[in-house]
């Protein structure tokens, strides 16, 4: 068997295992699908009606939507770091050094989990919106393919992330604050309200970090606004952090199980 049919098989089995996993430990998954749904019903139907008047006449809740979906990837980063340390921090992979496998499929496997409970966590809120009034009027099936596209991409990327900040960590504890920062920038871009209401400075961090051109995209894709620039920033800023996260995890978690 070549390397990468190894390494290919390898990440299948490790997927498996963070599947079985989430199945038996549920709590993060739950957590995962509730706390979207909560923020959406809580900023729709509590600050809904004062928010709604500085997305120029668009109902609040098709404006929210596509801005929420993003809380998930980002939310997400906690979680595989948290997963990641445990792994490292119990004992576990020190049991996988003694095996015949590929060493980068530890985190390849747990990468492609969260992607595949991701994906199933957005797709949850997306029922929710559409039973609260979400409507995508101007969006066909290739339109939806392709915001999941980039909902599964920027998944993708920052689970690499996730996994950096996990590899790194002394502790589960540590490892669920360090990604802080990450998890509040979707709240300072553009999908909760639009950035021309921000202050200056506010505003202009808004507009130059990843999730704002990532939400528009999104919001373009499925509520027929312009993208323009946007949807080469997104995706961009996902190949960027997906990049830096691979190539930061993979050389760390090597340094720490050579």
């Amino acid at each position: 068997m070549t390397t990468v049919a190894m390494t290919i098989a390898d990440s299948k089995t490790m997927l498996r295992r963070n599947l079985v996993h989430a199945k038996r430990y549920p709590a993060m998954t739950v957590s995962l699908l509730i706390m979207p749904i909560v923020m959406l019903l809580m900023f729709n139907y509590i600050f809904g009606g004062a928010l709604k008047g500085a997305t120029g006449g668009q109902k609040y809740i098709e404006y929210l939507t596509p801005g929420m979906m993003l809380i998930i990837p980002a939310y997400m980063v906690a979680g595989i770091a948290v997963s990641v340390c445990s792994d490292m921090t119990k004992g576990i992979v020190n049991r996988f050094r003694t095996m015949h496998i590929s060493h980068s499929s530890v985190l390849t496997g747990t990468v492609l989990g969260s992607l595949l409970q991701g994906l199933a966590g957005i797709g949850v809120l997306t029922v929710v919106a559409l039973a609260l009034g979400f409507r995508s009027h101007d969006a066909g099936v290739l339109e939806w393919l392709a915001a999941f596209g980039l909902l599964g991409l920027t998944i993708f990327a920052l689970s690499w992330v996730g996994a950096g900040f996990g590899v790194i960590a002394q502790n589960p504890e540590s490892a669920s604050n360090m990604p802080t920062p990450i998890i509040m920038l979707p709240f300072l871009g553009s999908g909760l309200v639009p950035t021309d209401t921000m202050p200056a400075g506010v505003k202009q961090f808004a507009e130059y970090q990843p999730f704002t051109p990532i939400t528009e995209t999104l919001r373009g894709l499925l509520m027929g606004t312009e993208i323009g620039h946007n949807g080469i920033l997104a995706i961009g800023w996902c190949v960027l952090l997906g990049g830096v996260g691979y190539f930061w995890s993979t050389s760390a978690f090597r340094r720490k199980t050579s």
